[in-house]
């Protein structure tokens, strides 16, 4: 007798379209899924030796029971490879702290979702974008990464839309967002660095993201210019007053590095130009092509409400 956290096998008439069988059972995030068979689930769970019937958490707000096969079935669904299981199990813990508040960013009426970003030598090992278009199409791990927590939470943590999930529009990183750091392009420490971590760890962070946010400044040509204009679109009406992520473009990177700033001086002019803004709330990264003065501000939700977590993959 199959145990509460153990999959069902269902039999599957073969002239059934499996496409439309997922469909017909809530299954899918809108888009076609891959049906998710037992070769197939076999084939994904190889990516990992974690036995399939581990408890990785429970996933709110139903409470769903997440074990290793269960998340390795939605990985399926996504599309993913098998290499990509062990940073989606991991995935799975650090959104279902209690830090994170998975529960809050299931059912708020806010538009935030989880977003993972990636850093350490799993970025190359999974080809993880980190440059053109990394929030954009093209990137099978990209996409799939992301869309396979997204599938979790629909179908682990039963956040359905205008059920329990009740976000009053939400955006287009509800089906994914999953980037990576281009470290190698940062005049500072990377991100996870910053954190504690060794430079040649993996890890994977989880962020509630609100839509991304574009900054525009190919004017200034220094430091305090493109910090004024990322200040004003921090404090723009109606953006979080909780953690934001800063994805510093590459050609704004060197820009503010070569005037001197580091992190901490980019985090203290900006909190010192908004009058409001927490240094400690603002998560900085750099990522993106090399040409084009740009930056991306990722609003969060509001603090205490959710924190990011990182953990090593």
């Amino acid at each position: 007798m199959a145990q509460e956290w153990q999959s069902t096998a269902l039999e599957i008439d073969e002239t059934e379209d499996l496409i439309e069988v997922c469909y017909q059972n809530g299954w899918t995030d809108g888009l076609p899924v891959v049906p998710p068979t037992p070769e197939r689930v076999e084939r994904m769970l190889s990516g990992t030796d974690r036995d399939p019937d581990e408890l990785i958490a429970v996933v709110p707000p139903k409470w769903g029971r997440a074990t290793v096969e269960k998340v390795a079935i939605n990985a399926v669904m996504a599309g993913c490879k098998p290499e990509y299981l062990p940073l989606i199990l991991t995935a799975v813990e650090g959104m279902t702290t209690d830090q994170f508040n998975l529960h809050g960013v299931q059912v708020t009426t806010s538009h935030v979702g989880p977003m993972l970003v990636v850093n350490g030598p799993i970025r190359k090992q999974l080809e993880i974008n980190d440059g053109f278009n990394l929030f954009g199409q093209g990137w099978r791990a990209n996409a799939t990464i992301g869309r396979a927590l997204r599938l979790i939470c629909t179908n682990i943590g039963g956040a359905l839309p205008g059920e329990l999930d009740r976000a009053a529009f939400g955006h287009a990183g509800k089906y994914t967002c999953c980037i990576a750091e281009k470290e190698e392009e940062s005049p500072w420490d990377a991100f996870h660095v910053e954190l504690g971590f060794k430079t040649d760890d993996s890890t994977v962070t989880v962020f509630a993201a609100a839509g991304p946010q574009t900054v525009n400044d190919h004017g200034n040509n220094t430091a305090e210019g493109i910090l004024n204009t990322i200040a004003q679109n921090i404090t723009a009406p109606g953006n979080s007053s909780g953690q934001t992520l800063l994805v510093i473009g590459v050609e704004h990177a060197k820009t503010i590095s070569e005037d001197g700033f580091n992190k901490t001086d980019i985090r203290r002019y900006i909190a010192d130009a908004t009058k409001s803004y927490s240094a400690e709330d603002l998560l900085l990264m750099v990522a993106g092509g090399p040409a084009g003065r740009w930056t991306i501000v990722v609003p969060g939700w509001g603090s205490p409400t959710s924190r990011s977590v990182t953990l090593r993959v």
